[in-house]
């Protein structure tokens, strides 16, 4: 970020956060449409309603621009893991899980488009994230669905592979959107209603003993 009243320790004006706000609602549209290869500064200028020198003084790069829009979003998608209990009822907190993540989809469709197109790249901007606290609180809830199985609390599942389902099941939702819609058509209304009831009906018939 290049703005110049941070370099003298000043906080934004009013206008400015405004202006970052808009460039960046802008360069998450472009992003998660055209991927990073694809976008370009011009677009994300035009989407925000912005000259592209009016642009570059608030952020250097499009490089800049991705890795600030990726770094908001590993928060808001490592959260729904984190919220798993371990003292709650097994099947009911891995089905709160799957009813998050298909709220994220429905919420934040842009975020999880943006966030598969760096992951289909190879993730190198996000490659430390992913190594690091994504996989840190991914062996932890393994750890614990291990557990309730070998208690007997729910069913013998790979607690890896039933993260990556839920992952797949409810991000599908956001990441292919078009085909839903195209597909669905008049019910295409009613997707994530009829999404929570299908998915976490199978979830719960996998899970239970």
């Amino acid at each position: 970020m290049n703005l110049q009243n941070l370099s003298t320790g000043k906080k934004p004006t009013r206008i400015q956060r405004e202006k970052t706000g808009k460039i960046l609602d802008a360069a998450l549209d472009v992003f998660s449409r055209f991927g990073f290869r694809g976008a370009t500064l011009d677009q994300i200028a035009d989407q925000a309603g912005l000259s592209k020198p009016n642009l570059l003084y608030y952020y250097n790069s499009k490089e800049d621009l991705h890795n600030e829009l990726l770094a908001q979003l590993m928060d808001k998608w490592l959260e729904p893991l984190e919220k798993i209990d371990p003292i709650g009822s097994p099947i009911d907190e891995i089905c709160s899980y799957v009813c998050r993540k298909l709220e994220l989809a429905r919420d934040f469709p842009r975020e999880s488009r943006l966030f598969a197109n760096e992951i289909i790249q190879g993730a190198p901007r996000i490659a430390d994230s992913l190594t690091g606290p994504l996989k840190t609180l991914v062996d932890e809830k393994a750890a614990l669905i291990s557990a309730w199985a070998k208690a007997g609390r729910i069913a013998d599942v790979d607690p890896y592979h039933l993260i990556f389902s839920i992952w797949s099941t409810t991000q599908h939702y956001a990441d292919f959107d078009t085909q839903i819609r195209s597909v669905m058509e008049d019910n295409y209304a009613s997707r994530f209603e009829g999404a929570e009831n299908y998915l976490s009906h199978m979830f719960r018939s996998t899970l239970a003993i």
